[in-house]
């Protein structure tokens, strides 16, 4: 009875909700995108989700960060959310990671899960996903959020492009300012960070089998939506004939100073 209102829908039905029932997802940071995106993902009824952050609740976080309470401040961000989830729903298998995700672990805790979704707040970390994606065969759907909008991007490793092939390196710091410089509005977090589930919900329940490859931008502020198709780059150091990025990842690819705490 509590999926009923899911089965109901064609493309979903009960063959589709057993499948999100057996399926696991790994949430990148639990903040403006990953709170939404873990609420609707325990919501839909997926089986055992990940939490990894390394990050504690501050009061300036409630603006976006729906998943914590107020009486959550000092603790850690990953404990919070999964305290959350499992008042929602005492079945819910729920792992915590109060950790940062870095190039030693990020493999290993990829192939634990069988998709991913991006809640990060830096760019270093955005492109550790992707790369740990491609090399892993996992699926991701990644995203960030500033102002009043956002981008999503799904990768499907070997079906479709990656990060790298819209931008192959990170941007430097000066060219991509944060939340902390430019503000963001919960409300548009919270609209892209549900997306991202639907996204994650679609690809696992085989509702929409999807290669990615769609780079989509909402703007709330002028309620505009464009959807630009992005091509796979056979010369992108992830996912390309001759990759440069492999296992084992390296730690000097991505610098860690860039964060804005989203």
């Amino acid at each position: 009875m509590r999926y009923s209102r899911n089965i109901l829908v064609e493309e979903l039905g009960e063959a589709g909700q057993e499948r999100l029932f057996a399926s696991s997802v790994l949430v990148v940071g639990a903040g403006g995108l990953g709170s939404p995106a873990l609420l609707y993902l325990a919501a839909a009824g997926i089986g055992r989700i990940g939490v990894i952050d390394d990050d504690r609740v501050d009061i300036t976080n409630f603006n976006r960060q729906v998943i914590h309470r107020s009486d959550a401040v000092g603790k850690w961000k990953a404990d919070s959310a999964a305290a959350a989830l499992r008042a929602i729903r005492a079945d819910l298998a729920v792992e915590t990671y109060p950790e940062a995700l870095t190039a030693a672990n990020a493999a290993a805790l990829f192939r634990k899960y069988d998709a991913v979704v991006d809640g990060s707040d830096n760019f270093p970390t955005k492109y550790l996903c992707n790369d740990a994606a491609v090399v892993t065969g996992r699926p991701l759907v990644h995203a960030g959020v500033l102002r009043f909008g956002g981008q999503m991007l799904t990768v499907v490793p070997g079906a479709g492009p990656c990060l790298r092939c819209v931008i192959p390196r990170i941007p430097a710091r000066k060219d991509s300012p944060g939340c902390a410089e430019a503000g963001i509005v919960g409300a548009a977090a919270g609209v892209v960070g549900a997306w991202q589930a639907m996204e994650a919900i679609k690809l696992l329940s085989f509702a929409a089998p999807s290669t990615g490859g769609r780079l989509l931008t909402i703007d709330t502020l002028s309620n505009e939506v464009s959807s630009l198709t992005v091509v796979r780059d056979r010369a992108c150091p992830a996912c390309g004939e001759h990759p440069r990025i492999t296992e084992p990842l390296s730690a000097a690819e991505y610098d860690p100073e860039r964060r804005c705490a989203v």
